[in-house]
């Protein structure tokens, strides 16, 4: 059984001051490097996903371009390809990451399942060819992207976890509703600290 970490767009403008920042979303970047820092053999593979907007247009809808945003499915201007905000948080640490992924380019992407490799590949692919069957899943924001990855991760058959102190949400509630969606849906919840735990 091989083990992968999705490390879920854990991005500038989804951190504090960021066009979407969310409250927690710099600690969640510390967290993620600390963990791998203090457990440096426990994934096979580290799968990192960013939002990779098109600058030139509203990305299928995704953007609010001439409307105030609803905030559910319409958001502000985000992670346009090639701009700061589209970078990685500076306290996540990119020399752990194996492979980048890039999604929403052009398009509404919510799970990481939905985006393309640097090389050009899908998630499920490259998970397969690393013979992948468990996942742990960190990032932002809980209800929207950790959320929509992890039922992708279930819905293909693999084991998932979420590490709940490592994972920050849009809004309280919401994320909790995320939670217990995993949790029915099969997903583990556990703390970072357990890791090493079958």
């Amino acid at each position: 059984m091989k083990k992968a970490l999705f490390i879920i767009d854990v991005q500038n403008d989804f951190t504090e001051g960021g066009a979407l920042g969310v409250e927690g979303g710099a600690a969640v970047a510390a967290g993620i490097s600390r963990l791998l820092a203090e457990h440096p053999d426990a994934y096979d593979l580290v799968i990192a996903s960013r939002d990779w907007h098109d600058a030139e247009n509203d990305n299928g809808g995704h953007f609010a371009l001439d409307a105030q945003p609803d905030f559910v499915t319409t958001w502000p201007v985000h992670c346009v390809a090639g701009t700061p905000g589209a970078e990685y948080h500076d306290d996540l640490t990119e020399q752990a990451i194996d492979f980048h992924v890039r999604k929403g380019q052009g398009q509404p992407a919510y799970s990481i399942y939905e985006g393309v490799t640097e090389e050009g590949g899908t998630v499920h692919a490259l998970l397969d060819e690393h013979a992948v069957t468990e996942i742990d899943i960190a990032g932002l924001a809980t209800d929207y992207c950790v959320r929509a990855s992890a039922l992708d991760a279930i819905e293909h058959g693999r084991r998932v976890r979420v590490l709940t102190d490592l994972v920050a949400g849009v809004g309280e509630a919401s994320s909790e509703a995320a939670l217990a969606e995993l949790a029915h849906a099969g997903a583990l919840l556990i703390s970072s600290a357990d890791v090493d735990a079958s």
